[in-house]
């Protein structure tokens, strides 16, 4: 069962500049690791809802590489993918093929902590089209992977990941793919294009409906994927600087909601 937006990924080129340039905006930034191919590590910023930002570089950045993100990086920094959680990856795929989704998985993956400590999931990827999400399943205790305590607290009052928005130029077909994806037992709101995820939630935005508007400048250089993120905040938030600044930010795009 799909339990919700697990983490989004966000792919830089220089992963201790992007450090320091996300505590300069109030996060707390714990270290990651080296992932199993050896071709990227990563840091993570994690909120005590449970969700998190994961920041991932490549160790050569300018070698074309296979991995699904390099052309994004390649394209420039900034969102590259996101993650649902799934506490039955296997029943779940069983389901997505019975409703048409071609997937690639379950796969397993993983990466060593700082300290050699070994964590382990298995991911399903989505052939179907690429606004969809992966979907992650922990094989060992999710507690490993993703940090709390001290990590989720933040200078800034951010609690978690309040949504999640996919640009999209084909609307129709990405909203078909999503409802197979969440399947009934998630609230769609057609007008918007918002489908309930408990408390979180995912958009689609629509390029095609202002072809010289953001969301239509974002896909001519980066195609369909996730467009910005919504994250929680416990107050208002009034005196937050370096969030419009994409440099800052490494090329993503940030709400801030009470």
């Amino acid at each position: 069962m799909l339990l919700g937006i697990d983490h989004v990924v966000i792919v830089v080129r220089d992963l201790a500049q992007t450090t320091t340039d996300y505590t300069q905006l109030g996060f707390t930034v714990t270290p990651g690791g080296e992932h199993a191919d050896g071709a990227t590590h990563n840091a993570l910023i994690t909120f005590v809802d449970g969700t998190y930002l994961e920041l991932i570089a490549f160790k050569e950045p300018d070698r074309p590489q296979t991995h699904p993100w390099w052309p994004r990086l390649a394209a420039g920094e900034g969102l590259a993918d996101f993650a649902l959680l799934s506490n039955d990856l296997v029943a779940d795929a069983q389901r997505w093929q019975t409703h048409g989704l071609h997937l690639q998985g379950p796969s397993d993956g993983g990466r060593l902590r700082p300290y050699g400590q070994r964590l382990e999931w298995r991911t399903v990827r989505f052939m179907d089209h690429p606004a969809l999400p992966f979907v992650i399943e922990d094989r060992t205790p999710r507690g490993l992977r993703v940090p709390s305590g001290d990590a989720a607290e933040h200078q800034l009052p951010v609690t978690g990941i309040a949504g999640v928005t996919v640009a999209t130029g084909q609307l129709a077909a990405v909203a078909q793919a999503y409802a197979a994806l969440l399947g009934n037992a998630v609230a769609h709101d057609p007008a918007s294009d918002v489908y309930a995820l408990g408390s979180q939630w995912l958009m689609l935005a629509d390029g095609a409906a202002d072809p010289q508007g953001e969301v239509a400048t974002y896909l001519a250089r980066f195609g369909d994927e996730p467009f910005s993120i919504a994250l929680k905040t416990e107050d208002a938030v009034s005196d937050v600087v370096g969030f419009d600044d994409l440099a800052l930010t490494h090329g993503a795009r940030f709400t801030l909601l009470t």
